[in-house]
């Protein structure tokens, strides 16, 4: 079974996803920040992988990505860190990253290479949903892979059963229609939007991202869906605290 299905079979609310780059604050980070996220009781994590123009990006994750790429991180270097890395880590794994990089290593390469370091499934923000059908869907299942489809405010409702249909894994159902970054409170145009989606009563279950910054924020989202995705936040805190331990503490700290 995939480790993302297991996961929600075995844990219906309250899950922590936590997001960040690989490759940031130092190039060889990565392995090292998934470590300690999953000793403080991460629930799941998803790998970014940097790129020039992230468009659903806000500032602070920009900013990560830029240093990352200056680090000298690839697609390539990133899953030669991922080697070996479930002999240390057992908790679901997700690559998010744009279509750019993705389709100049090869889409193909890149399925393969993920399900042969553990990756569990794929977040493509840019790839559209017909493209997905057509080419992407397939392969990605070929290596066992589930792609996970945002959805977010202006999302119609038929579109949004489709994404459900023809998805697994888990729906990343976005607050906001602006870019990633942290906000102390949702607006009630946000909450109005997580009950309506709660409703529908869709198949996958849903974790909430964007804006997720603070106990308020993390126990309004696990309200209405099944956890949520923390990742301005973190990338902030792993820039200005003095080890990647404490920017793990310091996260766990600020939504409990």
């Amino acid at each position: 079974m995939n480790r993302i299905d297991r996961l929600f079979e075995e844990k219906k609310d309250g899950i922590l996803s936590v997001y960040f780059t690989a490759g940031y604050p130092r190039l060889d980070d990565t392995v090292k920040v998934i470590k300690s996220l999953e000793n403080r009781g991460v629930s799941l994590i998803e790998i970014g992988v940097p790129f020039s123009d992230p468009m659903a990006d806000g500032p602070v994750i920009q900013a990560s990505g830029t240093r990352a790429l200056h680090n000298g991180m690839s697609v390539r270097h990133l899953f030669g860190q991922l080697d070996g890395i479930r002999e240390e880590v057992s908790i679901p794994l997700v690559l998010m990253g744009y279509l750019n990089p993705i389709m100049q290593f090869g889409f193909e390469n890149y399925c393969a290479e993920a399900a042969k370091c553990g990756i569990d499934g794929l977040i493509i923000p840019d790839l559209p949903f017909t493209e997905y059908m057509d080419a992407f869907k397939p392969i990605a299942e070929k290596h066992g892979l589930h792609i996970i489809m945002l959805i977010t405010p202006e999302t119609s409702e038929e579109r949004i059963r489709l994404i459900d249909e023809h998805t697994s894994g888990f729906i990343y159902m976005v607050s906001t229609a602006s870019v990633t970054g942290a906000r102390n409170s949702f607006d009630d145009e946000s909450l109005a939007y997580f009950r309506r989606v709660n409703a529908m009563h869709l198949k996958n279950p849903r974790l909430i991202g964007f804006g997720i910054s603070n106990k308020e924020t993390f126990d309004a989202a696990c309200r209405e869906a099944s956890g949520a995705i923390i990742g301005s936040k973190f990338i902030s805190l792993l820039g200005s605290e003095g080890s990647i331990d404490k920017a793990v503490e310091k996260l766990v700290e600020a939504i409990r």
